[in-house]
């Protein structure tokens, strides 16, 4: 599906508008944050078509997903990422939807992304700074950590929302253990086929899974496996 094909803050605008339209953007609040944070400042510079509903690569055998699957997590995520939240970014890679959260959750919110590919946690800043969710990463409500995602960030926990950008064979236990009671994570877990699961963690502790959407992402794996191709 091609949404638009070169950048610009209207193109962005119009890509949004094309999600809505096909009911994938429902809220308010997910439909400005994605016009407010533009996906061109956040693909390969020699990426020509940035507006393009399909993943792209971005190096060291990772991608950026779709449009549609960036507006279908923060739908999911919506209620988790208030004002005041905290929100934790697995795979947080050109840092694409870690700006989206910390735009959502405001100065009064904290976000961490965590990158085991030092070069994109460097490219992920870089581009933040560029984007309106400067402000946030300069004021130390949001931060970007070159570590393992499937130990999470234990420093900042327990989160509010907790996404995950690559399939894991099965839910981290860290990332179950630094979710808050009433919070909410998004994963995709399988490796052939893929599901996208979100888990909710109850008032009480326990856990409910339910399957979103059949998905295809990168594996969820040790930074020496992805450079040598899984």
């Amino acid at each position: 599906m091609e949404l638009w094909t070169s950048g610009s803050s209207d193109k962005n605008k119009a890509m949004v508008e094309q999600l809505e339209r096909y009911g994938i953007v429902q809220s308010k609040r997910v439909k400005e944050v994605m016009e407010a944070i533009d996906r061109a400042l956040f693909v390969p510079a020699e990426t020509s078509s940035p507006y393009y509903d399909s993943p792209m690569p971005i190096g060291y055998n990772a991608t950026i997903s779709a449009p549609h699957m960036h507006a279908t997590c923060l739908e999911l995520l919506e209620k988790n990422l208030q004002p005041g939240m905290r929100a934790l970014d697995v795979g947080s890679g050109t840092g694409y939807l870690t700006a989206c959260f910390a735009m959502m959750v405001g100065p009064q919110g904290y976000v961490v992304g965590v990158e085991h590919i030092p070069e994109l946690v460097s490219f992920s800043i870089d581009n933040i700074k560029k984007s309106v969710a400067a402000p946030l990463l300069n004021g130390g409500s949001l931060s970007i950590h070159a570590a393992d995602g499937r130990q999470g960030w234990p420093e900042l926990a327990p989160y509010d929302a907790i996404h995950v950008g690559a399939a894991a064979p099965e839910i981290p236990q860290p990332l179950l253990d630094q979710l808050k009671p009433g919070g909410r994570m998004v994963i995709p877990v399988g490796t052939v086929f893929q599901e996208l699961k979100v888990v909710d963690k109850n008032p009480d502790g326990s856990i409910s899974v339910r399957d979103e959407t059949s998905v295809r992402y990168v594996p969820l794996t040790s930074k020496a496996a992805q450079l040598n191709a899984y």
